[in-house]
């Protein structure tokens, strides 16, 4: 068959669609990527009308599943016969284009991935095939990348009516691994092309972003047929009458805007950014080089960058997505009802905010020139803010802190917890250039969970429950955090504040109920380490006879000391390192176990020691030197056992040399 004797008659094209689960990626769970839509139509479509323009009359679109889904969303076309075969297993590239010749022994296959934005001149495919005088051409496609020219393959490949003599009857087959290796085999020839414009295909979330960004960026090649504007000094933005942008709205383009689509006052639209039908971003909102997809929200004061936002899909208030796919998931009641709940304080809010915004500009019109910065004014309120709620804080709490402090200096069970404060503070000054990084967005919800934290409090006062008393002082510091500061900076240090509740001493009921089993197991461990020693032991509850020595093991002496002191070690020790999530855990869990040892390893030298030596003075000193010993062995502990974990999950780095001869081949 020579060049002139082809025409598109004898063309047909096959459709690689694939299923649920191909790319992937959350999104394809829901929805195949054959169908994530470029503006107006799903990029299947895009593809169908590409070939249809071209002049190819046949196109076969392969499926695992969803060939019903497929045929309802791709809109009729008169002089393109499509056909769409539903493999429920799937049948490999090779074996998709044995399917759809269906017997057929004349026809030149073009086989495209569906996801395929900017697919490439059919006619220019065909005579580079012609041009190589194979059975088989594999379309590469030619990058740079790094300033270094690269060829990539585009999974384009144009076939010979002779390559289903080499495709098995049935079963699964691909092209690379099995369908080439049986022609090189058999003699036959294959040949490669290259393509110098990417065909702009996807199969996640991110090359699905950077396909549309290279057509909006090349001038928006799938004809937008929205009106083209010029906003904020930026030409490419694509706006649709029906469109509703606020005129405080900041966007640049290249960005697409279409019908119904709603931007609220002070939002941000960075492209290349495709804003869908229905779609509505609220106040305060950035969004950043994404695609919401047509019914979706972006509510106020949200950072949306790199996302993929599905249909119907809501981002809440106050939410930072990075680099995500948010996938649509129906509001419960409880979680609607606090939606309006929410909105119905930030309107609220924003009118306070109005009438103080008033009172503060009439104090800064009294200030000093030097102080009527903008800059200098807004650290200067909001530095007098927070000192204000802090000294209210404190006058509040200030019984609850002081009985805090009385229970640290006579309880040693307790002691540790008077260190608690100050490691706090020294994590949060170890992490100052992560938190400096954070933006300041006050968030509304801190003001709901300031009302559940003080009703804590009311019931700790009511009920006479002295433990939930302290427990709302965390919870209202957290509160205030997330109030003061936002999402964002509560979540960086959420464990900071998680680390607080090791300050607070346990409920009495849970101290009870735990005291006495370890007294007996404080005693007990002592007892069968002393006659491991050789020693001739006797136990009588709690006091343990060795020779013409008794040893009684005290309640102080039950080990809970040494389990808080432990906890709040392992605790600074997770917060320092930098290890995976779960070492950390192997860390706290092993926490408990180490601080029993440690425990039994001091009952037992104290008991030990109490044979040679007689006197209250000397049994004061041993008791007391063996608890602070304790603390060094139980950081030593925990050193040796991150040392084990990175000797038993690091891979050797060694390297060995290795030669790399070249031969030239002559002749």
């Amino acid at each position: 068959m020579n060049k002139q004797s082809v025409n598109k008659q004898n063309v047909k094209a096959v459709i690689l669609a694939g299923g649920h689960g191909f790319g992937r990626c959350p999104l394809a769970s829901r929805l195949p990527t054959a169908l994530w839509p470029i503006l107006d139509k799903p990029v299947l479509e895009h593809l169908l009308r590409h070939l249809q323009r071209q002049g190819v009359k046949q196109a076969v679109i392969c499926s695992n599943g969803d060939a019903s889904l497929l045929q309802s969303s791709i809109a009729a076309m008169n002089s393109l016969q499509l056909k769409f075969l539903d493999e429920r297993l799937p049948a490999g590239t090779a074996g998709c284009i044995r399917d759809a010749a269906d017997g057929d022994t004349k026809t030149l296959f073009l086989v495209f991935n569906a996801t395929m934005l900017s697919p490439p001149n059919i006619d220019a495919l065909i005579r580079a095939h012609r041009t190589g005088k194979s059975d088989l051409t594999a379309i590469f496609r030619h990058d740079l990348e790094n300033g270094e020219s690269r060829d990539y393959a585009s999974e384009i490949y144009v076939c010979e009516p002779k390559v289903l003599e080499y495709i098995p009857k049935e079963g699964y087959f691909d092209i690379k691994e099995g369908l080439i290796p049986a022609m090189l085999r058999a003699g036959r020839t294959t040949h490669a092309a290259t393509l110098h414009q990417p065909p702009g295909s996807f199969r996640n979330r991110a090359e699905y972003l950077a396909a549309i960004a290279s057509c909006l960026e090349n001038g928006g090649n799938t004809n937008i047929s929205f009106p083209h504007h010029k906003w904020n000094a930026s030409q490419d933005v694509w706006l649709a009458d029906s469109a509703k942008v606020d005129p405080n709205a900041r966007i640049y383009g290249p960005v697409v805007i279409m019908d119904n689509a709603t931007i609220s006052e002070e939002a941000i639209v960075f492209g290349p950014t495709i804003v869908g039908r229905n779609v509505a971003i609220g106040k305060n909102t950035l969004v950043e080089k994404s695609a919401l997809w047509d019914g979706s929200s972006v509510r106020q004061n949200c950072e949306v960058r790199s996302c993929v936002v599905d249909y119907n899909a809501v981002v809440p208030n106050n939410s930072i997505v990075e680099h995500e796919a948010v996938t649509y998931k129906q509001n419960g009641r409880l979680e609607s009802a606090l939606n309006k709940a929410a909105s119905l304080v930030n309107g609220k809010a924003s009118q306070v905010g109005s009438a103080t915004r008033t009172l503060i500009d009439g104090i800064n019109a009294r200030l000093p020139g030097c102080v009527q910065s903008d800059e200098l004014k807004f650290n200067f309120l909001q530095g007098l803010g927070v000192s204000i709620i802090a000294g209210f804080f404190l006058w509040s709490y200030w019984p609850g802190l002081a009985d805090l402090w009385n229970i640290w200096q006579r309880s040693d069970e307790y002691s540790s917890g008077l260190l608690v404060p100050f490691l706090a503070g020294y994590i949060l000054w170890s992490r100052r250039h992560d938190i400096a990084q954070c933006s300041i967005r006050p968030s509304v919800w801190g003001l709901f969970a300031f009302v559940v934290a003080q009703a804590v409090r009311l019931f700790g006062l009511f009920f006479m429950y002295s433990s939930a008393e302290r427990l709302s002082i965390v919870l209202s510091i957290a509160a205030l955090v997330l109030l003061l500061f936002g999402w964002q900076l509560f979540r960086k240090i959420s464990t900071v504040l998680l680390f607080l509740c090791l300050m607070l001493p346990w409920p009495n009921r849970v101290q009870a109920a735990v005291a006495l089993p370890l007294q007996r197991w404080a005693t007990s461990s002592a007892v069968f380490c002393l006659e491991m020693m050789g020693y001739e032991v006797i136990q009588e509850g709690n006091i343990i006879h060795i020779g013409q020595t008794s040893v009684a093991v005290a309640e102080a002496c039950n080990g809970l000391r040494m389990v808080m002191a432990f906890f709040v070690v392992s605790g600074l020790v997770i917060l320092l390192v930098k290890r995976a999530w779960w070492e950390k855990l192997i860390i706290l869990v092993s926490s408990l176990p180490i601080a029993l040892f440690c425990n039994t390893a001091r009952l037992t030298t104290t008991a030990l020691a109490l044979t040679v030596l007689s006197g209250e003075h000397w049994e004061k000193i041993f008791h007391d030197f063996g608890g602070y010993a304790m603390m060094p062995l139980s950081l030593a502990a925990v050193v040796l056992e991150l040392w084990l974990l990175t000797k038993l999950t690091t891979l050797p780095t060694k390297e060995e040399a290795s030669i790399i001869t070249r031969q030239r081949i002559t002749g």
